[in-house]
């Protein structure tokens, strides 16, 4: 049964889209299947992985009010091992729309259980807020990777996350955990980045990965070609520390 992890900060521009893409194309090169599920509206992974979005029906939103089934939900990437459910702009108003549902909470967990067997993992990227989509992406979950961007203030808002994550495992899912923090946007010349690094080492101890992700203009120009790094310049830093990451990831779960 393949492991379902949110990828999830609500501050934005920390690396979530891209750290879930990356991580999805690194775990697929490492004979993993995947499925990518686009829990932001903005849909920035569906069209990181080379998805159209103006033209794709059955988007997660229409999976979360039951216009369609899991399986019609899934669409296929243009990259091998990796399959999506997508996301739209339309997805800011199922936020309305769950509000009366039953189980609203739990509307993402029952679409993705079905899917599990089919994937070694299931990455959800999550929109930068705690609001219902994301309280859903926590409750579908099996654990919690979160992206910790090396600047000061993204230490700031960590225990309002981890707060909403303690709620969530109390009650409504007892088993979810924090799979690690991953450092991104790091720069190793800089003193700030690496007492941020110490920090949140010194903090979380062993939840923190030892990888880090560095700054690398390569992660940025490869979403600009609908790409993950790997399969736009496999030797870049930003291909590698994703791939270091992946292998980090399968090796704490088996």
């Amino acid at each position: 049964m393949g492991r379902i992890i949110s990828l999830a900060n609500q501050k934005g521009g920390v690396g979530k889209t891209t750290t879930t893409i990356n991580l999805a194309a690194s775990l697929a090169a490492l004979d993993k299947k995947v499925l990518v599920v686009d829990a932001d509206p903005q849909a920035n992974a569906s069209s990181g992985l080379g998805i159209d979005i103006k033209k794709t029906e059955n988007t997660i939103y229409e999976g979360l009010i039951g216009q369609c089934t899991p399986q019609e939900a899934i669409h296929r990437t243009p990259f091998e091992n990796i399959d999506i459910i997508s996301s739209h702009i339309n997805l800011v108003g199922a936020e309305l729309e769950m509000v009366q549902m039953e189980n609203r909470e739990k509307r993402l967990r029952d679409l993705l259980h079905p899917l599990q067997d089919a994937y070694d993992y299931i990455l959800i990227d999550c929109s930068p807020s705690l609001g219902i989509i994301t309280v859903n992406a926590l409750t579908a979950a099996d654990s919690v990777l979160i992206p910790v961007q090396c600047e000061y203030f993204a230490l700031e808002g960590l225990s309002k996350l981890l707060n909403t994550i303690k709620i969530i495992k109390s009650k409504l899912n007892t088993r979810l955990e924090i799979e690690g923090f991953v450092l991104t946007m790091y720069d190793s010349r800089l003193r700030l980045h690496n007492q941020i690094y110490e920090e949140v080492k010194h903090h979380f101890k062993e939840l923190v990965f030892n990888t880090v992700i560095q700054r690398n203009i390569t992660l940025s120009e490869s979403q600009s070609h609908a790409k993950p790094a790997l399969m736009y310049d496999a030797g870049s830093r930003g291909a590698v520390n994703h791939m270091q990451l992946a292998q980090e990831l399968i090796e704490k779960n088996t």
